[in-house]
């Protein structure tokens, strides 16, 4: 057995919550090993992404031009058939004032190419990436986890001491039990049969990167365009067909399809692919569930080692990347002493299960809105019921920024953008809906209030900021004794502690301007790196 180090943090994992973690922690100028247990380029699911994640994170650790060479597929928003109305509708993220102008759209990608470019940039940002390397237990002192053991890809056994071990090794880890247990849902039970097809239908005009959500008897689809001629197509049925799904995959999806008639008719002239990555039909289960703790001393769980919530907005990769941020702030402030670990760990774990937590409670009212009575699976969806949450804006919770934290937009440009997003938010306003049909009146009583008003009373407010010569983030402690992010977005601040200038840190960014907003953008361009 080989003793390795020396590391302050192991991270297991090289997915986006893996790779952010990693790269966070290394920008900061700590020692940082980082375990994949395949050779990436890999497959994965989780292919539509938010625009928190790219114009926040991705922006943050400096990977934006790289993206934008990738060429993938622009995503503007997304396209429901869902509810008893049988027409579909649109949701454009150029809603909100805080994604509006460049940053009013994300991307539908090929995993196989974005975790790529995240893992790649750890390894630039000074991260010692091992891939063909298997995590196999931690190592503890007492109720504290001090290291890790793991194999290489020869087969030989280390054991690796550090000050942190982060777990982002996805829903199979092994590691999370280290931690505590996992509590499932009983509402979100469910399984997904997906594969890809060549040559399938396109929404019409600017909504042709869109996702499409179709809901049918049994459940629904996704219909995710990742090229001008791919595209990933999923069927999300009830748990209790998971047996039929495995024996005859095949034979499951042409029956799903002939049943659902958009997603038939979109793949109509379409021929599914059979062979390289692509090439066969998976199962995936989609259970949603959260660990009772997502930390414990000396460890911290990331992405779906910590929690998982139905797909049906595409947050797989959100909540991953933000549990990283919010992961390695706390790891960064702990380890350089700012702030002590159950302080700095708490801000993480209230934070993550917040953001899980408003996700949850908002798709048990939206799957209500399926209204078919004689279907099982709509009928399951009924056992647990809870009161739709009253939130801000649609679009602001399915884009990632509903919590308001600065590093997941591009705050540097919303002053400038003020001037022209009059005409992005009406062309928004006119075309999510339609407003009058019953699944756009249901819509306004699942967010308790006027959408329009809601973001034009946001908008406004940031125009006064702005206007004013203030700090163009909005950003406050989303708890009454919470931090916020520190000036260069890697740490935690006490917003209540004085500093050497005239008063809390909270007053001084907000009276110079230089808030996390900024600073998340000096990080960004000088961060020394090319990563979410």
């Amino acid at each position: 057995m080989t003793q390795s180090g020396p590391y302050d943090v192991v991270v297991v994992g090289g997915g986006p919550g893996g790779s952010t973690t990693a790269a966070l922690v290394a920008m900061a100028g700590h020692r940082v090993l980082l375990l994949e247990k395949e050779s990436f380029p890999r497959h994965q699911i989780g292919e539509s992404l938010l625009p928190a994640t790219i114009h926040g994170i991705c922006r943050f650790l400096g990977v934006s031009e790289e993206m934008e060479k990738a060429n993938f597929m622009p995503k503007r928003g997304g396209t429901f058939r869902w509810g008893s109305n049988p027409e579909p509708w649109n949701f454009l993220f150029a809603y909100s004032p805080l994604m509006s102008g460049p940053t009013s759209t994300a991307y539908q990608v090929e995993r196989m190419k974005f975790d790529k470019i995240l893992l790649d940039n750890a390894r630039r940002l000074g991260v010692d990436v091992r891939e063909r390397c298997t995590a196999v237990a931690t190592l503890s002192e007492g109720d504290r986890v001090t290291g890790l053991r793991w194999t290489d890809e020869d087969g030989r056994t280390h054991e690796t001491g550090a000050r942190y071990v982060v777990d982002a090794s996805g829903s199979n880890s092994r590691l999370a039990r280290t931690v505590g247990t996992r509590n499932y849902s009983d509402f979100f039970r469910n399984v997904a049969l997906y594969g890809y097809y060549e040559g399938g239908k396109r929404l019409p005009g600017p909504d042709a990167g869109n996702i499409l959500c179709c809901a049918w008897d049994d459940g629904w689809f996704w219909y995710i365009p990742l090229t001008d001629t791919l595209t990933s197509v999923g069927a999300v049925v009830n748990r209790s067909q998971v047996g039929t799904l495995s024996r005859d995959p095949e034979a499951a999806m042409a029956q799903f399809i002939e049943r659902a008639p958009m997603i038939k008719d979109y793949l109509k002239d379409a021929t599914r692919v059979t062979e390289g990555p692509y090439g066969e039909l998976r199962v995936r289960k989609d259970y949603s569930y959260a660990m009772e703790r997502f930390w414990q001393p000396g460890m911290v769980l990331v992405g779906d080692a910590a929690c998982f919530v139905d797909p049906v907005f595409s947050t797989g990769v959100h909540l991953a990347t933000y549990g990283g941020l919010l992961a390695a702030r706390s790891i960064n402030s702990a380890l350089s002493g700012d702030l002590d670990e159950e302080r700095a760990f708490g801000e993480f774990e209230r934070r993550y299960r917040r953001e899980y937590g408003v996700f949850y409670e908002f798709l048990l009212a939206f799957y209500d809105m399926q209204h078919n009575e004689d279907s099982y699976f709509w009928q399951a969806r009924k056992v647990s019921r809870a009161e739709a949450t009253d939130l801000r804006a649609f679009v602001e919770l399915v884009g990632g920024v509903s919590s308001g934290e600065s590093a997941l937009m591009d705050l540097d440009g919303l002053k400038e953008r003020f001037g022209t997003s009059s005409r992005d938010l009406a062309d928004a306003v006119t075309r999510t809906g339609p407003a009058q049909s019953e699944s756009g009146e249901r819509m306004g009583e699942l967010f308790g209030t006027t959408v329009v008003t809601e973001v034009m009373q946001g908008m406004n407010e940031i125009q006064a900021r702005a206007s004013l010569g203030g700090a163009t983030t909005l950003e406050q402690p989303l708890f009454p004794d919470g931090l916020v992010a520190s000036p260069d977005g890697l740490g935690w601040a006490d917003p209540t502690a004085p500093t050497t200038g005239t008063g809390s840190v909270a007053a001084e960014l907000a009276g110079t301007g230089t808030g996390t907003g900024d600073a998340v953008g000096a990080g960004s361009d000088g961060g020394g790196g090319t990563a979410a």
